[in-house]
């Protein structure tokens, strides 16, 4: 009798990860999807990823340190890929609040080119494309959820 007790408890327990594999799979595969959707709406801007990211994420003027922290990377990569937009006349620094640090800030051009590029990936985004106007009103909801009790600094690092 325990022996089917302990085979009914393993089998509910196995379902459990089963569905949650499966889901977590499925939210894997979709994050993939859109990373390549992403790098293929950039793509005709001729920069990399990583410089298209920042360049959208440089909505208004932002410390190096916090635009690293935006995109989940070292801020010694940002210093490269501020050097980057520089050299090409798409942001420039400017003295912050504490003149010691210095703020990116987009130029005209950089704005030009964050709006083209916005365009570009709301246009071919997988969410924008395969879901409802309604599909994607429930589906915001669900991915604040789960996401609520990751902190914003390790989101995209585990």
């Amino acid at each position: 009798m325990d022996l089917l007790k302990y085979h009914h408890r393993m089998t509910d327990h196995d379902a459990l990860f089963d569905e949650a594999h499966r889901l977590t799979r499925m939210l894997v595969h979709v994050g993939e999807e859109a990373k390549a959707d992403f790098a293929a709406a950039v793509a005709p801007f001729n920069i990399p990823v990583g410089v298209a990211r920042a360049i959208l994420l440089l909505d208004a003027p932002a410390p190096m340190r916090e635009l690293a922290g935006r995109l989940v990377c070292d801020q010694s990569y940002i210093t490269g890929i501020a050097d980057k937009l520089e050299e090409r006349g798409l942001v420039m620094r400017v003295p912050g609040e504490d003149r010691r640090i210095k703020l990116l800030a987009l130029t005209s051009a950089g704005t030009e080119l964050r709006d083209r590029i916005a365009g570009a990936v709301a246009q071919q985004a997988m969410v924008m494309l395969r879901l409802t106007d309604a599909e994607r009103a429930q589906l915001g909801p669900l991915l604040t959820r789960l996401l609520d009790s990751v902190p914003p600094e390790s989101r995209g690092t585990r």
